[in-house]
């Protein structure tokens, strides 16, 4: 698997450590959508797609009053997650505007 594309958005929000927006693509034929990169003090990380659920009390039951962070989709081996951080983070770095796009 290679990516072969890296294209997103640099942004800055009042009071988020979302600093941008990232699409990739894999072997031209498989697209991740709404990976983010997040400033964290020690530094800037990639978070792969995740969606909010509501958590379940121990009876099974719903319990909207927590909630839980589930990914859509994420690595699952770290040479494989040190690839996604590699060309992600070089690609936001090396952008010179809000919007960026590089192939590969």
């Amino acid at each position: 698997m290679k990516i072969t594309k890296v294209q997103g958005r640099k942004f800055e929000r009042p009071n988020s450590n979302v600093k941008g927006i990232v699409e990739v693509t894999l072997d031209d034929c498989f697209v991740i959508k709404d990976i983010r990169i997040i400033e964290k003090p020690e530094k800037v990380v990639v978070a792969m797609p995740s969606k909010i659920i509501p958590g379940r009390n121990e009876d099974g039951t719903i319990n909207e009053e927590v909630k839980i962070h589930v990914d859509l989709a994420h690595p699952i081996n770290a040479e494989t997650r040190k690839m996604f951080n590699d060309t992600i983070l070089g690609a936001y770095e090396r952008a010179t505007s809000n919007e960026f796009k590089e192939e590969f």
